[in-house]
């Protein structure tokens, strides 16, 4: 495939963005080589500018769940936009939304719209500080909760310790209010319970991890820290923007039968547009402004064309449950039939696939957490990344990344990628 236009497009990009692009990913950095510029999408492919085509396995990172432009969302947010882009005042789809979305989950009475997954998080943890009273919250290694202060840190010398700031910009102050775990290690987090005794106000998890590659909770790991949690009088807050009405219609909650005190979202309720929202019981929303202490708020929260993509695919989803059952048998199926060819080559891998999320870990028979996916061979998710692209398959540009299936990844999509796959495997021992 040729790349010129997204190369020339990229040496632009460099001269007056930082990094040529608005989100570190998609620098390509952890592959190599240029990023490619898109200029459409429908169903399950991309289009560059060079008019080269891909069969789309990251999905905007997650939302587009039922595919790109879907023609009924696509009709919805046409009609809206010519009510008017943003009001800065009450609409009637904010009520409608959330009335869906409360329906649809347990454990939740209210909820709070804001613009992304990073300002649900931040809202979320400030949230659970002021309803407690405590300040201490517990993160795990290797899951990403965007980019505010009190997310980027990284562990220290043991899971018990304060966390360093791994960013320039992240005061001590702010990190030594963030406590380390190990993901799917229940003793880890009993120790930093242990060592802070009445301080935790919350732990924040994403039930599946997704920003360190898929891994998948072990048996027992989310109700244990569910447990632990109520005996420490501590929020148990749970990252659901890439899991939420994607693991199911209930997400994560549902599909483990967990219920949390505090749940963020994302990516699928925005149906592709920039949505985040943050929701519990009532007893913990009455401590948000206007009605509690706690502040927070948005000028573009609750946009009207946001909303109205969000209701729209939320309602899809709603009215065809088997989409869940259908992308998860998809994933599975993927996930089965790379495992057996690679297998078959003598190559070692581990592929954890947990509902409609999946990640390829050369190098491993297993991860289970952080330190184990960091341990895979990089350099050779980079080459099998290269050449799928060239054959047009577009892989997340990371090997610490989730792949993301759509209901458009249908068996020729499937079957193109395995062919991709046993080509790759020709390749590199030709």
């Amino acid at each position: 495939m040729l790349y010129q236009r997204s190369s020339a497009l990229f040496r632009e990009a460099q001269k007056y963005i930082p990094g040529g692009v608005n989100s570190p990913v998609r620098a390509f950095k952890s592959v190599g080589g240029v990023p490619i510029f898109m200029k459409s999408a429908k169903g399950a492919y991309l289009l560059d500018v060079d008019n080269n085509k891909y069969i789309d396995y990251i999905n905007s990172w997650g939302p587009m769940i039922l595919g790109h432009t879907h023609p009924i969302v696509l009709n919805a947010v046409t009609e809206q936009l010519k009510n008017g882009f943003s009001f800065g005042t009450p609409t009637e789809l904010e009520t409608e939304i959330a009335k869906l979305i409360i329906e649809s989950v347990s454990g939740i009475d209210k909820i709070r719209m804001v613009n992304s997954g990073t300002e649900a998080c931040m809202s979320a943890i400030r949230l659970a500080r002021g309803f407690t009273a405590k300040n201490k919250i517990i993160k795990f290694e290797g899951c990403y909760h965007g980019h505010s202060d009190a997310f980027l840190i990284k562990a220290g010398s043991g899971a018990a310790t304060f966390g360093n700031p791994n960013s320039p910009g992240v005061t001590q102050g702010t990190a030594q209010d963030t406590l380390l775990a190990v993901y799917n290690d229940i003793e880890s987090v009993k120790a930093v319970f242990e060592n802070n005794k009445g301080e935790i106000a919350a732990v924040i998890i994403e039930p599946i991890a997704g920003n360190m590659g898929c891994i998948p909770p072990k048996k027992g790991f989310l109700e244990n820290l569910r447990k632990l949690c109520d005996e420490n009088k501590s929020l148990l807050i749970f990252d659901e923007v890439m899991t939420g009405f994607r693991a199911k219609l209930g997400g994560a909650q549902e599909f483990f039968n967990i219920t949390a005190d505090i749940i963020t979202y994302g990516k699928v309720i925005g149906g592709g547009m920039p949505v985040g929202a943050f929701a519990a019981r009532k007893e913990i929303m009455s401590f948000l402004s206007p009605e509690g202490p706690v502040y927070q708020a948005g000028t573009l929260s609750g946009n009207p064309i946001a909303m109205r993509a969000g209701l729209t695919t939320l309602s899809l989803l709603k009215n065809d449950l088997q989409i869940f059952d259908r992308i998860n048998t998809t994933t599975q199926l993927l996930a089965t039939e790379l495992k057996n060819i690679f297998k078959e080559a003598g190559i070692k891998v581990c592929i954890n696939q947990c509902s409609s999320m999946m990640t390829v870990f050369f190098g491993r028979l297993e991860v289970n957490n952080f330190e184990e996916a960091s341990m895979a061979d990089h350099n050779m998710f980079n080459k099998y990344f290269h050449y799928l692209l060239k054959n047009g398959i577009y892989l997340p540009p990371s090997g610490y990344e989730t792949w993301f299936i759509s209901d458009c990844i249908k068996q020729a999509e499937i079957d193109k990628t395995l062919e991709i796959s046993r080509k790759f495997i020709s390749y590199l021992y030709k």
